[in-house]
Order: C-alpha cells, then sequence, then structure tokens
C-alpha cells in the first residue's frame, strides 16, 4: 500500500474536505471489512462541501484496503478530475453517481454494491420481501431500477434518478444495491440493513413456506426505526463507533 499511496493532501484541501475524504475513505474499509468490496467493481460516493459541484470516487483498480483519504479522485459532474491524478475512476460509478449528486441536493453519500445475497434478490421479480424485521425497516424507502447493462449509456441518468425519486435505498434489477445520505452513517445504515435483509431472505426461501407482513405491519415497522437514521445526535455516536473500528481493524485509511 505504501509504493501506491500518494502523499498526504491534507494541507492541499479544505478542512470540511478533509474530513470528507476520511469519512469516504472509512467507509470503503468497511465495505471490505464485510466482503462486500467485489475486487473494485462497486463504488463509494461523497460530496465535497463547498459551492461547486465536485464529488470523490475511489480510484478504480486500487484495492478497498488501499484506499485512502488522499488517493480519492475528486471529480466534477462532466467527469473531469479536479486536480489531475494518476488514477481513474469507474465509468459506470462516474454515471450512477453524478446523476444521483446532480439531481439531489440531499445526498451527501451515495453507495452501491454487487453482493451475492444483493444480487439473488435483485434477480428475483418481487423483488424484497416484508419477511424480517430488518427488510420492513426500510421496505417502505426502496426503489427499483430495471436492468439497462453495464451503467455507461448517458441517457440511463435521466431513467435512474426518476425511478430513486426522494427514496434513500434502490435495488438495481439484475445488478446490485443502493443506497443514499445525508451523513456517512445514514448511508452506510441503510446498506447495512438492506444487504442484511436480503441475506436472509434468501436463507429464508431455502426452507419452509414464508410469513409474509402486510403493507400495515411494514409502515409500522419502517416509522419505528426511522428515528435512528434522522436523529443528528445519534448519528455522530454512531459514526464515531464505527471510525474507532476502523481505526483498530484497518487503520491508515486517514492518511
Amino acid at each position: 500500500m505504501d509504493d501506491q499511496a500518494p502523499q498526504s493532501v491534507k494541507e492541499q484541501v479544505s478542512e470540511e474536505e478533509w474530513k470528507a475524504r476520511c469519512d469516504l475513505a472509512a467507509l470503503y474499509r468497511l465495505v471490505r471489512m464485510h466482503g462486500w468490496d467485489d475486487l473494485f467493481f462497486t463504488h463509494i460516493s461523497m460530496r465535497v462541501p463547498g459551492p461547486d459541484e465536485h464529488f470523490l470516487l475511489n480510484p478504480f483498480g486500487l484495492l478497498y484496503e488501499d484506499v485512502t483519504a488522499s488517493n480519492l479522485v475528486k471529480v466534477d459532474l462532466d467527469g473531469n478530475v479536479l486536480p489531475p491524478s494518476t488514477y481513474g475512476i469507474n465509468p459506470a460509478g462516474f454515471t450512477i453517481h453524478s446523476a444521483i449528486h446532480a439531481a439531489r441536493e440531499d445526498v451527501t453519500v451515495a453507495m452501491h454494491l454487487h453482493t451475492d445475497q444483493g444480487v439473488a434478490v435483485a434477480a428475483q421479480k418481487d423483488g424484497l420481501l416484508p419477511i424480517s424485521q430488518l427488510a420492513m425497516n426500510i421496505m417502505s424507502d426502496v426503489a427499483y431500477h430495471d436492468y439497462e447493462g453495464l451503467a455507461l449509456v448517458e441517457e440511463e441518468k435521466a431513467r435512474l434518478v426518476a425511478d430513486l425519486g426522494e427514496k434513500h435505498t434502490m435495488i438495481l434489477r439484475n445488478h446490485g444495491t443502493l443506497s443514499v445520505g445525508s451523513h456517512p452513517f445514514q448511508a452506510y445504515l441503510r446498506i447495512y440493513l438492506l444487504e442484511r435483509a436480503c441475506r436472509i431472505q434468501t436463507m429464508a426461501q431455502a426452507g419452509g413456506e414464508l410469513i409474509h407482513w402486510d403493507k400495515e405491519m411494514q409502515d409500522k415497522v419502517y416509522k419505528q426505526g426511522e428515528e435512528g437514521v434522522l436523529n443528528e445526535f445519534f448519528l455522530e455516536i454512531a459514526w464515531a463507533a464505527l471510525r474507532t473500528r476502523v481505526d483498530r481493524e484497518s487503520p491508515g485509511y486517514d492518511q
């Protein structure tokens, strides 16, 4: 990792951007720690604080355990790398994340994964089923986007953001999962709940007859769990705890 990492850019960016870089690098390390990384073919973005429409992405081809605050790549909505970098970005990642950041000013972080269980549920006609508390924690907030091949076509952006609407989680059919949030822990918690719900669903489908809950129960559980996602005090405590875990188990991300 030391041979790949550039010198720290901490002194070259604002304090706010440096914090965003450290938070985003921590998210990449958490994804790796969960085994959600799919080599380097998934992506997480974070909006850079300030008036410019810039956001950060991972250096394409770099393993997530090697992502650091300094080697994250900053781009604008046209795909220009700012400043020029020795690293490139995933073109499909740019398509998805630039569409979301352009359309949703409330989105600071967007996470997209291709886990086995997420893709398995994305391949099911009925999508996520109301068979677990974890699923019902988010079902009222899940959108769906039909598969269009690799996300390389500019025209898909409008359809993707229209399908997402004002929701915060999405199942990209035959493709994977996605979450957004205004805080790093919001986006992380939403994808965590979605991924666990997908895993439980695929496990439960191997057994007997499933118990499905109705829309009334789905809405009840969603409202009960929503407080934790919106409570700013809780968000800061929870995110600090996760940053401590990353400090302990995958140090060096904040360099």
